[in-house]
């Protein structure tokens, strides 16, 4: 977490600094994908919230498959003490989180800005782009640059407007230079030209319309309501910059989240959250966790994954479309859930990559040792009292899982602990271990912290769970590797990740 008091949304001489909301537990797998994917420096990490700084465009940041939510960082702090101050003195701290640092929000506001209209520029040329028609060959480089003209001329038509109606507003890119400036030099950090006091002026004259979304926790929210606290923000906002509050149809979204450890205030990317995926028609397991369980799975083009109790098809769904090159098989015995993975294949136009079929994972027909991944979401719950039906449902996937494949599975607390208790010996952890951190990692709360075992970057804090996953004695042939404690939502539950060797152990 930054030493100082207030963080602004941007590194110095940096790209543009964000942050995402994450299912508790799933920390490890956010981290690992904003460096794969985005290429992101300056990883932090807090329970539920990755921080990170990268110069992607948002059609990237789009892909993002483990996050809930994006949200470009206005500032981080440390908590409001609210136990040594008395409610008015606590509204003061809650007023500074505006008051002292105004060019950190205008900074963040004009990136933001600045950020939407990129991305709308690129999804127009995109569509441009995307004639069917065919074409001839040497007519193709003459199309592309004119429409990489039209482009330039819409990114200079867009800029001129939006410098006669805010005049000289603070941070706005140069005329001249922002059509042949790169990604990067425009996401860089520029100093303040003005004082704060004309930056806010100049902004205040824009019709911006805005709300604020709170969430608030521990010992301040026993003090202050989210809607207090929402109307205390909102007032301020408006007086410092003049913006007009809408509740309905806002210009803008500011969200703000207290707790007792951490102040952080961010403006949502995306209208939509992430894990929303338009290519699902129905939900069943959330989204974040079934796309986790398949990176863990090591799936390579050409290989056959199964899921033998499919449901809805979220799993293979998620796995289909981030790995295509795939063989995807899911089988189930309940003809709702196949039919509503039938929709979901179909809403996502992966009928031809994913087949279903209505068996038993006791009687799968197929032949021993030919699957290369497994990954499945064990049921629990008061509909499925699966009981000591764990130990058959795991030798059925072992048969049918060649010497080396890898298996991932959603276990429930009490399946997790059944297979621990299904015998003595102790196996250790593979080299990978179990939620480590790349070296270099900081943990926002403690900066001294540079990498960390699951009690660190799992939310859940529990040091027992990789006591318990140490002592899980291998099923059969199945050596355990990885496990990760993961919320879902009411109740917590494991994903564990196991290899298929070559020896056998006693049955429970």
């Amino acid at each position: 977490m930054a030493a100082a008091r207030g963080e602004p949304g941007r590194e110095p001489r940096g790209g543009a600094r964000f942050f995402c909301t994450a299912g508790r537990g799933l920390e490890p797998f956010l981290i690992r994908e904003v460096r794969a994917r985005l290429a992101a420096t300056q990883v932090e990490y807090i329970s539920g919230k990755v921080f990170f700084t990268t110069y992607s465009d948002l059609n990237v940041m789009k892909k993002l498959k483990s996050a809930e939510r994006l949200f470009l960082l206005i500032k981080k702090q440390f908590p409001i003490t609210v136990s040594s101050l008395s409610k008015g003195k606590i509204l003061i701290e809650m007023h500074k989180l505006i008051n002292d640092d105004p060019g950190s929000w205008l900074n963040a506001i004009s990136l933001w800005k600045n950020l939407l209209e990129l991305d709308a520029n690129n999804e127009e040329l995109s569509q441009r782009g995307a004639n069917p028609l065919k074409r001839k060959e040497g007519e193709h480089e003459t199309i592309v640059k004119k429409l990489k003209t039209e482009e330039v001329q819409k990114m200079e038509e867009n800029h001129r407007e939006c410098q006669q109606e805010t005049q000289t507003e603070e941070g706005a890119l140069d005329q001249s230079d922002s059509v042949t400036a790169t990604r990067k030099e425009k996401l860089q950090e520029r100093e303040p030209q003005n004082d704060a006091e004309e930056a806010v002026g100049t902004h205040s004259q824009q019709d911006l319309t805005f709300r604020v979304s709170c969430r608030c926790s521990g010992t301040i929210g026993k003090v202050f309501t989210a809607q207090e606290v929402g109307k205390i923000i909102g007032i301020a906002l408006m007086k410092q910059f003049g913006w007009k509050a809408d509740l309905r149809k806002p210009n803008l979204e500011i969200f703000i989240h207290l707790n007792d450890v951490y102040s952080v205030v961010g403006i949502p990317v995306f209208r939509v959250p992430l894990a929303s995926r338009n290519y699902i028609q129905t939900a069943g397991l959330r989204s974040t966790i079934a796309w986790a369980m398949a990176s863990l799975a090591e799936i390579k083009a050409g290989a056959f994954v199964l899921d033998p109790m499919c449901g809805l098809g979220t799993i293979l769904l998620e796995a289909a479309k981030e790995w295509p090159d795939a063989y995807y098989l899911g089988a189930d015995v309940n003809d709702l859930q196949l039919l509503g993975a039938c929709d979901n294949l179909e809403a996502a136009g992966l009928r031809d990559k994913i087949e279903l079929l209505k068996v038993s994972i006791i009687d799968l027909p197929l032949p021993s040792e030919c699957v290369d991944t497994i990954i499945s979401d064990i049921p629990f719950g008061k509909k499925f009292r699966l009981g000591k039906d764990i130990k058959s449902i795991l030798q059925a996937m072992e048969r049918v899982l060649h010497v080396g494949g890898t298996i991932v599975l959603l276990l429930s607390e009490d399946h997790h602990r059944r297979l621990k208790d299904c015998g003595e010996s102790s196996i250790p952890l593979s080299p990978k271990g179990s939620h480590t951190v790349d070296p270099g990692m900081k943990n926002c709360l403690n900066p001294e912290l540079k990498t960390g075992t699951s009690e660190i970057v799992s939310s859940s804090g529990e040091a027992s769970n990789q006591e318990c996953f140490k002592k899980m004695s291998p099923f059969g042939s199945l050596l355990p590797v990885e496990c990760y404690k993961v919320s879902l939502g009411k109740t917590d539950a494991f994903i564990c990740k196991y290899k298929k060797g070559q020896s056998s152990a006693p049955d429970c």
